[in-house]
């Protein structure tokens, strides 16, 4: 049998699934160290992954494998050119997660306008003795008008639940959507220093590279109203977190909703210090029937690229597909 390694515990129907057709090396525990995860990795065919970096030294060192299976959109802990030059396949999960994503980038979203973290812990702290007509005023959502950095999949999620809250909505992205796109969703397309000069809420779902890194530093926020949000659902590395701390510390923007950071799980503990920032760990996607889906796919993906199971030889989301022909 062909074997894989599973780097991070998931669903045990999952790691079922690939014992019908691998010999599985299941990781149940903690992160790997990456040392670790590449000795492990040294002697399989294919790998599940959720997060591991996978690069020339990982790849340099496991000869037999063929296919890297990331159970998530992004792949940023994948170097593509490494993947390329070994003839490895890597896949991920898109699809599956949009609407998920979509509702919790709104949640954070009205939460920061609406400052209900701020708020609850003044609660649980028993500071509410006394009601008052401008305790913790917010930012309007309804009629206001929201800026989504990054058109993709989930940037449309996000402008279609605009149509309920009677927004107005921009967006930027690399290239313009369709017309017919633009026509449904009743999105203008901007500049991005148009959109961050004129939004009320700004959403980032842009996926990482080295050319979005820092897509929000000092200058982007700069532009910013002092009365309006920002909320990054995308990658970590897509705004400058110390920029956007001293944004927050001095109000140059009224509030920030945080799903992702740079170098996390380690992040900017300046952010504790703040309470006008929503922060949350990494959880846009959390749901169970998502965090299924997602598992199911990556498995699905990882069966096929290693030639077994109905799809074999035609894993549903390769990244990198010209390696198949080769």
């Amino acid at each position: 049998m062909k074997k894989v390694l599973v780097a991070r515990p998931t669903f045990p129907d999952v790691i079922e699934r690939l014992k019908q057709y691998f010999d599985v090396d299941a990781n149940l525990g903690d992160v790997l160290s990456q040392d670790e995860f590449a000795r492990r990795l040294a002697d399989r065919d294919g790998a599940f992954t959720a997060g591991e970096w996978v690069g020339e030294k990982e790849l340099a060192g496991a000869p037999n494998l063929k296919v890297v299976a990331n159970m998530a959109v992004g792949y940023n802990n994948f170097d593509m050119h490494a993947f390329d030059a070994h003839k490895v396949l890597g896949t991920n999960t898109p699809n599956v997660l949009n609407e998920t994503t979509a509702d919790f980038g709104w949640a954070l979203m009205m939460a920061a306008a609406r400052r209900v973290t701020e708020s609850e812990h003044y609660l649980r702290a028993g500071k509410w003795q006394k009601w008052s007509f401008d305790s913790f005023l917010g930012t309007d959502v309804y009629g206001s008008t929201l800026g989504v950095i990054g058109m993709g999949r989930i940037g449309q999620a996000l402008a279609r639940r605009a149509a309920g809250f009677g927004m107005r909505v921009m967006y930027h992205n690399r290239s313009r959507v369709a017309p017919e796109i633009e026509t449904e969703l009743n999105a203008e397309y901007a500049s991005k220093e148009d959109l961050l000069k004129r939004a009320d809420h700004v959403v980032l779902v842009v996926p990482y590279s080295k050319e979005s890194h820092h897509t929000i530093g000092a200058a982007e926020l700069a532009l910013m109203k002092p009365s309006a949000t920002l909320t990054n659902i995308a990658r970590g590395g897509i705004v400058d977190d110390a920029a956007l701390i001293v944004a927050l510390r001095e109000k140059r923007i009224a509030a920030a909703g945080i799903d992702v950071f740079e170098g996390e799980p380690n992040f900017n503990r300046d952010f504790l210090a703040l309470n006008n920032v929503v922060l949350t760990p990494h959880i846009a996607s959390a749901t169970e029937s998502t965090r299924r889906a997602m598992a199911n796919l990556a498995a699905d993906n990882l069966i096929a690229g290693l030639g077994e199971g109905p799809r074999a030889g035609n894993p549903p989301n390769p990244i990198n597909p010209d390696v198949l022909k080769k």
